[in-house]
Formats: C-alpha cells, structure tokens, sequence
C-alpha cells in the first residue's frame, strides 16, 4: 500500500529534473576468470564504469583483509571508475556490524559509493536485519548502503522500502533488482516499484524467465519489460547507475570463453541504452 509520505515522494520525483543512468559492467559474468580479464572485457563491451562482483577464478576478489586500492587502479588504468561492491557479509549475521564497517572503509578507500548488502531476513532475523543497518547507518560517511530484493522480508522493493523508511537515514537506500523480484517471489517487478520508487539510487539489472525454463538472463531476454520498469524513476534529478549483474543468454549453455562473455556484455548495455534512450526523447 502507498502511504501518503510515498505519495509525496513520488509527485517531487515526477517533478525533478531527468534522471541521468549511468551504466556500469559488474565482473560477476567474468567469475571464472581473472579479475584483470573482467575489466577488460567490461572495457571493451563499451563501458566506463565498474561494480566489482565477488569471486575470479576460483578466489575472493576483495577479503576483508585486504587493501582495494590494488583493484581500485587496475580498474581506473582501463578507463572504468569503481561504482559499487558487495558486502558479502548478511545483515543478520553475528558479525554483520564489524564486517560492514571494514568494507565501508574499502569503499572509500577505492572511493567507492555505493556498498551493496543484503540478507535472509527470514522469520525473526527482520529484527536483526533493520538493527545492523541502523547502527551502520551513521558510520556510513561519503558511501551509501544499498540493500536489495532477496526474498523473505525484503522479497520486493515495497518491503525494502518498508525497512528503509524504518531505518530512515539517508546513508541506507535500494538496489533495485527486478530479476529478484520476479524469480524470489513471482511477484510483478512493474505493479511493485511504484511503491519503493523514492528510494532507488541504483539497479541490479537482470532478467527472469519462468518459462520454458526458469532462470536468470541478461536484460531483454526474459518477461520483465524494462521500458516500464525504469518509467517511475525517468525524472528524479539523480544520477542512478544501472550495474549489469546477469547478461546470459536463457537456455543456452554458459559461455566457455571470456570473449562470449565481452559480447553479451555489449549486447546488454545496447539494449539498455536503446530503452532509455527511447524513454528520455
């Protein structure tokens, strides 16, 4: 349900200025191979950005331990500015405080904005879920906290919206991810943004078939029509990054070399940049 806050939220946004999408090609297609052959192929499929994923070639891209300023300029040498990365952490977990913080300091020191988390939140671990984010919330100086769809309590974005506005800092925000929505939850990506559109400042850009097969795909392939997803958020005065999480071909055996994968890549950001560029004539 729309609350009256939503309402206004909402009617400021259609009000604002257009929004500018960015796009940014995220390493996890790449995962089987080398961190540098992601960037590379990101680069090469046309982008300027990048969200690092979570594993290459068999290894954690980015312990808890480790420095990231490394990735930072192996990213920035090819032309591509880190934009988001992944907590890997759950909100729930016991250790959820103390390894958030460590990576919000590996996202400002790679000057990062954008630290992508999520969790269970299944049963009683809401509760937990919404403490963790508050006590971060505060600790999250020059980088925002963006949590996602990923089933149970935070299953759609009208959900996570719920725990945003709870929570009600302006460090914790949504990841849109329509690929979640409709898979997790087979609930309708397009009737449910309308009511967490206020507080989207990025997407996970994914697809979903639920037919001949259910699966994950690369955005165009599936049901989700993204001329309407994106249409709630076309005028928030904001720049909202469009990070490429699954760009794979439904049905079809996963790529063996990078190359196949640089090309859906291309493929992807294409289709994306024709969708807004039709929506913001």
């Amino acid at each position: 349900m729309l609350t009256r806050r939503s309402l206004l939220s909402l009617l400021a946004l259609q009000l604002s200025a257009k929004t500018r999408f960015t796009m940014a090609g995220m390493t996890l297609p790449w995962s089987a191979f080398p961190f540098t052959r992601a960037l590379e192929g990101i680069q090469k499929a046309g982008f300027h950005q990048v969200a690092w994923g979570v594993n290459h070639a068999g290894k954690p891209l980015l312990p808890l331990n480790a420095d990231s300023k490394l990735l930072a300029r192996q990213s920035r040498d090819l032309g591509l500015r880190p934009i988001m990365m992944f907590s890997t952490i759950n909100l729930e977990a016991a250790n959820a405080v103390e390894g958030h913080l460590r990576r919000l300091d590996q996202a400002r020191e790679a000057n990062i904005p954008f630290l992508l988390t999520f969790g269970k939140t299944t049963g009683g671990q809401r509760d937990a879920f919404i403490e963790s984010l508050t006590k971060l919330a505060p600790q999250a100086t020059g980088v925002t906290i963006l949590i996602k769809q990923h089933g149970g309590n935070t299953g759609t974005g009208e959900l996570c919206a719920r725990i945003i506005d709870e929570v009600n800092h302006p460090s914790i925000k949504l990841c849109y991810d329509a690929g979640n929505v409709l898979d997790y939850e087979n609930a309708d990506p397009i009737k449910d943004i309308p009511k967490c559109a206020h507080q989207i400042r990025a997407f996970n850009i994914k697809d979903h078939r639920n037919w001949p097969k259910d699966e994950d795909c690369g955005p165009g392939y599936g049901e989700i029509d993204h001329y309407r997803l994106l249409e709630p958020v076309l005028n928030t005065g904001l720049e909202i990054p469009l990070t490429f999480e699954n760009i794979s071909q439904p049905l079809l055996p996963k790529p063996t070399a990078p190359e196949q994968v640089d090309r859906q890549a291309q493929r992807a950001r294409e289709y994306m940049e024709t969708v807004i560029g039709g929506l913001q004539l």
